[in-house]
C-alpha cells in the first residue's frame, strides 16, 4: 500500500513538474511555430516563384514571336568550338534566326564544312576561323584582328574540353591539366575580352558562357573540369553586374548531360534514348529561346528540374550519387576501350 501511494505521489508529482515546465515555456513554443510558418511560407513562396520562372522560361516564350536577334543585338554571333555537337546546333538555331555566323574551331576542313551546310540551308553570311585554344596566349592575335570592325552581336564561348573519362585527380596528366585551364578557362576570357569592348561602345550585345550542371557541387572523379565550369559560371554573374546597365546581356548556360562526342564514353549510359539526355540539337533549340530573357538557366526544361533538384540536394547524397555514375562512366569507357 504504501508503495502505491508513493507511485501515485510521484505521479503526481511529475504531473505538476509537466504543467508547470509546459506554462513556462508556451512562449517559447509559440515562437516556435512563428519561425515553422514563416519557413513554410518562405518555401511556399520560393516553389511558387520558381514555377513561374520555370513557365515564363521555358513555355510563354513558344507562345510569342521570336524576338529579332538582328535588331537587338547585332548581325554577327561568334561560336567556339563550333565544328560538332552543341556548338555547332546552337549556330545553326542562330543562323536560323538569320544571324551570321562566323565558327572557330581547330580543323580547317570540318569548319569549311559546316560553314558551307549554314550558309546553304539558312541564307547567311559565314565566316571561320581556325584556331586552336589548347595552344594558349598566341592565338588570339589572329582572332582579335580577324573579328575587326566586324558588328559582333552575340558570342558563344561554346569550346570545351573533358577528360576521355571520368577519373581521379592524380591520374591525369600535366598536358590534359593545362589543356583544360586553357581551353575551359583563358579562352572565355580572351574570347570576351576581345569583343565586349565594341559591344559596350554599341550599347547593345549577348555573351553566353557554357558552364555545366558539373559546377553546381563539387563533383568527384570531375575535379578539374567541374571546377573550370563553376569559374565559368561565377565569370558570368559577375560580368553580368558590371555590364548589364550598358545595353550587354550575359548568360551563364549550365546544361546537364547532353548527347554529343564529349559524353562518347558513355554512349551505353549516356544515350538520347533518355529523355533527360537530349540531342544537341534539340538542346540548343531550346536554350536559344531563353538569350534575353534568363542570365542563369540550364536551357532546357528538364534539365531545370534536375536543377532544382540538385539546388536542394545535400551534397553528401550529390557527391555519392557522382561518385556511383562516374564510376560506371569510366568502367564503361575502359571497358570499350575509348582512350
Amino acid at each position: 500500500m504504501d508503495v502505491f501511494l508513493i507511485a501515485m505521489a510521484a505521479v503526481d508529482s511529475f504531473y505538476l513538474l509537466y504543467r508547470e515546465i509546459g506554462r513556462s515555456c508556451s512562449c517559447y513554443v509559440e515562437a516556435l511555430a512563428l519561425v515553422g510558418a514563416w519557413y513554410m511560407a518562405r518555401k511556399c513562396f520560393t516553389l511558387v516563384c520558381d514555377s513561374y520562372s520555370f513557365i515564363r522560361l521555358h513555355f510563354i516564350p513558344k507562345l510569342v514571336s521570336r524576338a529579332d536577334f538582328v535588331k537587338k543585338y547585332g548581325r554577327w554571333a561568334v561560336v567556339t568550338g563550333s565544328t560538332a555537337g552543341l556548338g555547332k546546333a546552337y549556330a545553326e538555331e542562330l543562323a536560323s534566326r538569320g544571324i551570321n555566323i562566323i565558327l572557330i574551331s581547330r580543323s580547317k576542313e570540318k569548319l569549311e564544312a559546316v560553314a558551307k551546310d549554314i550558309a546553304e540551308t539558312y541564307k547567311v553570311e559565314t565566316a571561320v576561323i581556325v584556331a586552336d585554344f589548347s595552344k594558349g596566349r598566341e592565338i588570339y592575335s589572329s582572332i582579335k584582328e580577324a573579328l575587326r570592325d566586324k558588328d559582333i552581336g552575340i558570342l558563344v564561348n561554346n569550346v570545351g574540353v573533358f577528360y576521355t573519362y571520368p577519373e581521379y585527380f592524380t591520374r591525369l596528366s600535366e598536358d590534359k591539366l593545362w589543356e583544360i585551364v586553357n581551353v575551359n578557362i583563358a579562352a572565355a576570357n580572351m574570347m570576351v575580352h576581345i569583343v565586349l569592348p565594341g559591344m559596350v561602345q554599341r550599347k547593345r550585345g549577348a555573351i553566353v558562357n557554357v558552364s555545366s550542371g558539373s559546377c553546381c557541387k563539387p563533383t568527384p572523379q570531375m575535379a578539374v573540369y567541374s571546377a573550370s565550369k563553376a569559374y565559368l559560371d561565377h565569370f558570368s554573374r559577375a560580368l553580368h553586374y558590371e555590364y548589364a546597365s550598358k545595353g550587354i546581356f550575359i548568360q551563364s548556360l549550365i546544361p546537364f548531360f547532353i548527347s554529343t562526342n564529349m559524353t562518347q564514353f558513355g554512349d551505353r549510359i549516356l544515350s538520347n534514348k533518355f529523355f533527360f539526355v537530349p540531342s544537341a540539337k534539340v538542346y540548343a533549340h531550346h536554350a536559344v529561346s531563353t538569350l534575353g530573357i534568363s542570365r542563369r538557366t540550364t536551357g532546357y526544361w528538364i534539365h531545370s528540374i534536375q536543377f532544382l533538384l540538385v539546388q536542394y540536394m545535400p551534397e553528401w547524397f550529390w557527391v555519392w550519387g557522382m561518385q556511383i555514375l562516374n564510376s560506371a562512366l569510366r568502367r564503361n569507357a575502359v571497358s570499350h576501350r575509348i582512350y
